[in-house]
């Protein structure tokens, strides 16, 4: 079935010009599709069908976007490649029909959900501070820390980096020598959540993340992925503004 828009959004979509600049080159006739000259602003095409030429150049459309949540081991490095040749999160994607990319990162030695994409502006967003999207973390910490040291992290510290956002933080186990805490936060600055315990004299042994804004980790295996339905995507979009889902 047609997927019909106005050319000028097709134009601006591809990243040609913005909507107004697009409108002014079509009425300026510099715009044919399928070969015909096309002046009027109300015309509606077909990117995937139609052959549509912009000063001389054919425009090809972009990939369609891709969403993809991964359960990221430990010992893969949330970028498309590092420098010291250690395995990357790409790595476990397989075949897959375009290039994407994680938003924000994990540590090295962190697992749990890693959104990848190619939307850019999603992308751009969810990984913002404006947004204060929200990372939940369960942490096993070393020792078991006090109510001063959960509330320190509760209303925010000072790392060297700047004062940290108010946090949810609560225990799920306690033990002897070592405690699983419950960490969600509304920023992703770099190793923040070690950074964070380790000024509270409780050094993060393992981060497992298991929720990003409204996607969570559920049972997905570790190194396994899925691909999000368009309702989640749809709840991304709402979650940072962002029109066009």
């Amino acid at each position: 079935m047609a997927m019909q828009e106005r050319l000028q959004k097709v134009i601006a979509r591809m990243g040609i010009a913005s909507r107004r600049e697009a409108e002014r080159i079509i009425r300026e006739g510099r715009v044919s599709v399928n070969r015909s000259t096309v002046t009027e602003l109300g015309t509606k095409v077909d990117a995937a069908c139609d052959v549509i030429v912009v000063d001389g150049k054919k425009l090809t459309a972009p990939p369609a976007h891709l969403y993809i949540l991964l359960h990221k081991p430990p010992g893969y490095v949330s970028t498309l490649r590092d420098p010291e040749n250690r395995p990357v999160v790409v790595d476990l994607l397989g075949s897959i029909p375009s290039r994407v990319f994680p938003v924000g990162r994990l540590d090295y030695d962190a697992e749990g959900l890693l959104l990848l994409t190619n939307d850019g502006p999603l992308a751009h967003r969810l990984h913002h501070p404006r947004y204060g999207v929200r990372r939940t973390y369960e942490v096993k910490v070393k020792g078991v820390p006090s109510e001063e040291s959960l509330n320190c992290l509760r209303t925010g510290m000072r790392l060297e980096d700047g004062m940290t956002l108010p946090a949810r933080v609560g225990f799920l186990r306690k033990a002897i020598q070592n405690s699983w805490i419950r960490m969600t936060l509304g920023e992703g600055r770099n190793r923040q959540v070690k950074r964070m315990c380790a000024a509270v004299g409780h050094p993060a042994l393992k981060i497992k993340r298991v929720s990003f804004g409204p996607l969570t980790l559920g049972d997905l295996e570790p190194g396994r992925i899925r691909y999000l339905t368009r309702e989640e995507v749809k709840s991304l979009y709402k979650l940072v503004s962002l029109a066009g889902c």
